[in-house]
């Protein structure tokens, strides 16, 4: 395995110096995210989408920028909501950019998330976590018809280009957990996998090592993100609507990676291990939503977990 950075989580440097730093600290890939004012979640710092589509300079410039430093481009990022009732369009237009992208590169993976489709006639789409009252279900199912239809559309699109789709678990997404994501598996083929991120399902009270040996072969791409349940949730449950900024009030927050548990490199050791009984052997692709350090030093110290991690591991 090799470690990797969504090159986001150093949003407040430029292409040149978040490539530079990820260079310096040892890092061997990088993950691009899209979207920005073209849709999509990521604020999209250090690429242009739209200008990475129109113009073959811009594509070879960002090739340069990356291998001129020993790295190498291994997936974009086009998380989004294709399915949102509102804005849906436009992130599903983000999402089939980033595959044509990904075949124009000769890589082999996109990053993105399940999307979540509304009830007929509804600008919001509803998260359904409960079985009651009765007309959950009926909005589940509604759902995942919806979302069905759609993904098997994409998946056809990717293999067509040679990519492989990997969704995020997600909150607020149809697909959140392993179940979910090897329906949607099961329905549209296995072009489309997962992007296993371990921050989410620890908050949800899932066990990433046994998800790991859940998912086997459905896992297309890794993001090493770390999540730190505080002493508040004893009392508020880890549901939670806190801003991530308000962090010494929320009952959970997302940390640099190795500092959301006590046992720290051992659990992420055990992670990478569980991961290579799983066949996997992708990168690890850094992301920092850590909003008690400065970006640098968060990446920072993610790099060294899982650099002595590794370490710990081949020991």
């Amino acid at each position: 395995m090799q470690i990797g950075l969504l090159t986001d989580s150093l949003s407040g440097l430029t292409r040149t110096a978040a490539l530079d730093l990820a260079a310096e600290l040892g890092v061997e890939t990088v993950e691009v995210g899209l979207g920005g004012t073209h849709g999509g979640w990521s604020p999209a710092p250090h690429a242009d989408l739209a200008d990475l589509l129109a113009d073959a300079g811009a594509r070879s410039g960002l090739r340069s920028d990356i291998e001129s430093r020993g790295l190498r481009l291994e997936a974009l990022n086009a998380s989004g909501n294709p399915l949102h009732p509102v804005h849906g369009k436009r992130d599903a237009a983000v999402l089939r950019g980033a595959l044509q992208l990904a075949e124009e590169f000769g890589i082999d993976t996109v990053v993105t998330m399940s999307g979540l489709p509304a009830k007929p006639g509804d600008t919001f789409p509803a998260w359904i976590t409960t079985v009651w009252p009765p007309e959950n279900l009926e909005l589940l199912e509604h759902q995942w018809t919806v979302a069905e239809d759609f993904w098997g559309g994409i998946a056809a699109e990717a293999a067509r280009r040679g990519v492989r789709i990997a969704v995020e678990m997600h909150a607020n997404q149809l697909v959140y957990n392993v179940p979910a994501l090897l329906r949607l598996r099961r329905a549209v083929g296995d072009v489309v996998g997962v992007n296993f991120d371990p921050s989410h399902l620890w908050w949800m009270g899932a066990d990433p090592i046994a998800a790991i040996g859940a998912l086997g072969g459905a896992i297309h791409h890794v993001h090493a993100k770390d999540t730190r349940i505080e002493a508040a949730a004893a009392v508020t449950s880890h549901l939670e609507t806190i801003p991530n900024e308000r962090t010494g009030e929320r009952a959970w927050n997302y940390v640099a990676v190795g500092t959301g548990h006590p046992d720290g490199v051992v659990f992420w050791s055990a992670f990478v291990d569980a991961l290579a009984a799983a066949g996997y052997d992708g990168p690890l692709s850094i992301e920092n939503e850590d909003y008690t350090l400065g970006q640098s030093e968060s990446v920072t110290l993610a790099v060294r977990t899982l650099q002595e991690a590794m370490a710990a591991r081949v020991g």
